[in-house]
């Protein structure tokens, strides 16, 4: 029986582009991976493609799907998505993996409940920010305020991710980007629920990714780090963050 696999972290992080570097530079493992698609209430990105991506289903569709067996509904970010777990289960008798690859809120919600008890898993969390940086930004002395920081690099990254896509944005645009990188900081006070905790800063957009075909930079070490993990092996740019590594954030 094959095992879940769960590529998380917020938006922008670099999620997709670490996928995609695995399907060009590792096919052999990557073929292993299939992808679990969600049910999502959200319109598509530019790219996107139903049934690839997710199922895009109006709102009140996936609520109906309540009341069905074997679907898990979850609240994420004000859109509504939704598990098939007859769905996970086929994939599992299978030869390969099941693969999750989104926001960290979907796991934290999904390992929890009954219907997936027994279920194998391997949780990767990628983070804006190491540890080691975390601990020296959060002390005192330096009046950093952490949840602030974490908020505007990830702004960053996604205005670049979104003007690559749409070029011109629009106000609902800008208001997407606000929620997405004001969750960050939640975000990744859930890192410590995951097997491994990955720190990259070259999200989502960057060159190091793609702009001389072999990774470098942090979009290397995390391709290799990813790849360790998924063959079974350890990697020491793998951390391991405790619960409190992340101060609540004020009111």
């Amino acid at each position: 029986m094959g095992r879940l696999v769960i590529l998380t972290g917020p938006s922008c992080v670099g999620k997709g582009p670490l996928h995609d570097a695995l399907n060009r530079h590792y096919p052999r493992l990557a073929r292993r991976l299939h992808k679990l698609v969600l049910y999502n209430s959200r319109a598509p990105r530019p790219g996107e493609r139903d049934g690839r991506d997710y199922y895009f289903r109006p709102r009140h569709e996936i609520e109906a799907l309540r009341d069905r067996e074997h679907f898990i509904l979850m609240d994420v970010r004000g859109d509504l998505q939704a598990l098939d777990v007859a769905s996970l289960r086929e994939i599992l008798a299978g030869p390969g993996d099941a693969f999750f690859e989104g926001n960290p809120f979907v796991p934290v919600s999904l390992l929890d409940r009954p219907a997936l008890s027994g279920i194998a898993s391997l949780s990767v969390f990628l983070s804006p920010l190491s540890r080691e940086e975390i601990l020296f930004l959060r002390h005192p002395d330096r009046g950093v305020d952490l949840p602030a920081l974490v908020a505007d690099v990830q702004r960053r990254k996604l205005l670049l991710r979104m003007q690559k896509q749409k070029g011109r944005l629009s106000l609902g645009d800008l208001e997407n980007v606000e929620r997405r990188c004001n969750s960050a900081y939640r975000e990744m006070q859930l890192a410590w629920r995951f097997d491994h905790v990955l720190p990259n800063h070259d999200g989502e957009g960057h060159d190091h990714w793609d702009a001389f075909y072999y990774p470098v930079g942090d979009a290397y070490r995390v391709l290799q780090a990813f790849v360790a993990l998924l063959e079974g092996g350890t990697t020491d740019y793998a951390e391991r963050w405790e619960p409190d590594l992340l101060p609540q954030a004020g009111p």
